[in-house]
């Protein structure tokens, strides 16, 4: 962190977006009193940066990112720019590039209070982490072409590519259960070839960490049968991007889930994994928890503040619990209804802790 006082951009915008973010710093507020100062800077992105400055990712925007130590984003896009000529899901991509974030990190954990909500029989905890590259593959390679007949996408890797999100992948494991799945197709694939071998070379600077490799289709029938076996699962952009969605599933709720997406130097940008859902903006029922949950995350691994972390993930098992929850998880209870609960278990947790302390 680069300033005694930590410094958060935050992005509300599309549709529900302002609603949970609304909800998420007012959970950090709560969580943060008396225990750590920081300052927000709100700027418009997505669909509001083109409503408001003509771009998804206006120029403040970006220098505002640039100069943070971390980054929350709600949600962005949805019909209002179908025929935008920019549409705002590219300043998405624009921020990832601009701020180098290559590896995007998805926990998957279903807790007590989520059992209830898994499709899933579950024999084991499930805690695990997806680690995907997020600026290059398939998504990005070229050339890229297509006509009436045939067409051509181009999957591509470098050396460095492949060290530096190995990297973010092995350091994850070591503050874990010290385990590394890289997934991959090697039979079939070259780039697949070159990912293992670099992981490999990779992992030999990480004695404690025990590594293996598992085929993508493997690890997607796994992931549904003996989810419990990962720890930290490592692999590229497109397999990332299908595995991150099935293992979110698993959890029962995409309502609930955070995601982090980091470079190797600057600020980490924290967002639920959900949309901006222009079905329900406005009506005070938008599912806050993952959002709230982001900022657990930030506090984590962008503060290196895990007590505070803590005290809101246990905050919202704890609501959840109780049955305080929107309507998308069977509940009535409305998004101020939901945040104010999480924000009374965590001042009931610090009270506790006081008294605790004066006996």
């Amino acid at each position: 962190m680069s300033h005694s006082i930590a410094k958060i951009t935050v992005l509300p915008g599309d549709y529900i977006g302002p609603e949970i973010m609304s909800a998420g710093l007012s959970v950090l507020k709560a969580v943060s009193e008396g225990e750590f100062d920081y300052q927000i800077d709100e700027q418009p992105f997505g669909g509001a940066g083109i409503d408001q400055k003509g771009d998804p990712l206006p120029q403040q925007t970006l220098e505002s990112a640039k100069a943070s130590d971390a980054v929350l984003l709600a949600a962005i896009g949805g019909p209002k720019w179908d025929n935008a000529p920019k549409r705002p899901e590219r300043g998405l991509l624009a921020i990832r590039q601009d701020l180098n974030l290559f590896a995007n990190i998805r926990p998957t954990a279903i807790s007590q209070a989520m059992q209830k909500y898994s499709p899933i029989k579950q024999v084991a905890p499930v805690d695990f982490v997806i680690v995907r590259e997020l600026t290059s593959g398939i998504y990005f390679g070229k050339p890229r072409e297509i006509d009436d007949h045939h067409a051509i996408d181009t999957m591509c890797y470098t050396d460095e590519e492949i060290r530096r999100v190995a990297k973010v992948a092995f350091e994850m494991a070591e503050k874990r259960r010290q385990h590394v799945t890289l997934v991959d197709k090697a039979n079939v694939l070259a780039t697949s070839n070159l990912w293992r071998r670099i992981v490999e070379d990779v992992s030999a600077d990480y004695p404690t960490i025990t590594y293996d490799t598992k085929y993508v289709d493997a690890t997607a029938m796994k992931i549904i049968s003996a989810p419990e076996q990962f720890d930290v699962i490592l692999t590229e952009n497109m397999f990332g991007d299908i595995l991150s969605d099935e293992s979110a599933e698993i959890t029962g709720s995409l309502g609930t889930i955070p995601s982090m997406s980091r470079g190797t130097t600057g600020p980490a940008l924290y967002e639920p994994i959900h949309g901006s859902a222009p079905d329900i903006a406005g009506q005070g029922i938008a599912n806050p928890l993952s959002m709230i949950n982001s900022v657990a995350l930030m506090m984590r691994h962008s503060f290196n503040r895990p007590d505070l972390a803590d005290d809101i993930a246990d905050s919202v098992d704890a609501v959840i619990e109780s049955g305080i929850v929107t309507p998308d998880l069977g509940g009535g209870s409305t998004t101020d209804q939901v945040t104010s609960a999480i924000i009374n278990k965590i001042r009931e947790r610090r009270n506790a802790y006081v008294e605790n302390d004066v006996r």
